[in-house]
């Protein structure tokens, strides 16, 4: 089973989501096309929920496609829950993977390294900074030498 995930940035402007949502869309039809089946999000706020959005709206057409929930922590899960929107995101999951039981400073670090290490191909929304968790999940892509496909946000 060919698996990819989501990387990007939690905060987008405004002016930049439908940019985004429509460029997540196309990779994941490209995706598609080459074969992968199962697709994996971190469910942060901004582009993980966008990513699985998408995903959920393919799964109508394409039956056999697995969304995965990454999730760092079991409290993340219980708020995440408690929201309409993400909990229908979450039901609609095949699966889901809770990293730790409870917080840690490097959990969020161990989480997109589980997906980055799961993966075959990585879908990064990237807005060129040279720091935060963004740069080093692309950093540990390319030193695994996974597929990156990189959408650029100004």
């Amino acid at each position: 089973m060919k698996t990819c995930c989501i990387t990007g940035h939690r905060k987008i402007k405004d002016s930049q989501i439908d940019h985004i949502k429509e460029s997540l869309y196309n990779e994941i039809q490209m995706a598609i096309e080459d074969g992968y089946t199962c697709f994996m999000t971190g469910f942060a706020e901004g582009v993980d929920q966008y990513f699985a959005d998408a995903v959920i709206e393919f799964k109508k057409e394409y039956t056999n496609l697995k969304l995965i929930a990454v999730i760092p922590y079991r409290n993340r899960l219980n708020s995440l829950a408690k929201k309409e929107h993400t909990k229908a995101i979450l039901d609609a999951c095949s699966d889901m993977i809770v990293i730790g039981e409870e917080y840690e400073p490097d959990v969020y670090y161990r989480r997109n390294h589980y997906m980055i290490e799961n993966s075959d191909r990585i879908i990064a929304v990237y807005d060129g900074r040279g720091n935060g968790g963004t740069f080093m999940t692309i950093q540990f892509a390319h030193s695994l030498k996974k597929e990156l496909r990189k959408i650029l946000v100004k």
